[in-house]
């Protein structure tokens, strides 16, 4: 049914990108909150923070179980797997953090407001940055892909 994802080591890059969208959304509607002063874009911004966590945490969990797998050279997992690692790790932590606080002050803190905002910024910065290197291990080295299948030419006459 999904013939590409039989190409994958791992389902660790299925699952990467729902996080990305579910965080920067989340921080896009809690600042559209602050701005416009509208408690629409607060309750919008939690119930995407909250699937933004969890799938945080599915991806950081997928990642964790896929990185014995990952076929690249020792020197390209210190200058890039483990960063992404750790700037993934970061970015959990953060997580975590901004959805324990937006809970208890559902949907959106008034107390310490501009420190919660400050908070979503650098988790989206970090992750942002540990995104860039799991770029870069896929693109540059196809890390969680298969080996390069050999292309076939059919000569037609």
């Amino acid at each position: 049914m999904l013939s590409g994802a039989r190409h994958l080591q791992n389902i660790h890059p299925l699952i990467v990108h729902f996080p990305i969208a579910f965080l920067i959304a989340a921080a896009l509607f809690y600042f559209m909150a602050w701005v416009f002063n509208k408690d629409d874009f607060a309750r919008t911004g939690f119930r995407v923070l909250l699937l933004g966590a969890l799938s945080l945490a599915v991806a950081v969990w997928t990642g964790l179980r896929a990185e014995d797998g990952v076929m690249v050279a020792l020197d390209v997992r210190q200058k890039l797997l483990l960063p992404h690692e750790q700037f993934m790790i970061a970015t959990a932590v953060l997580c975590a953090i901004v959805t324990l606080w937006a809970i208890v002050g559902r949907p959106f803190p008034k107390k310490g407001r501009v420190l919660f905002l400050a908070l979503l910024l650098a988790m989206v910065i970090t992750m942002t940055i540990g995104a860039d290197f799991g770029g870069q291990l896929v693109y540059d080295y196809n890390a969680g892909g298969s080996l390069p299948q050999p292309i076939h030419f059919k000569i037609v006459q």
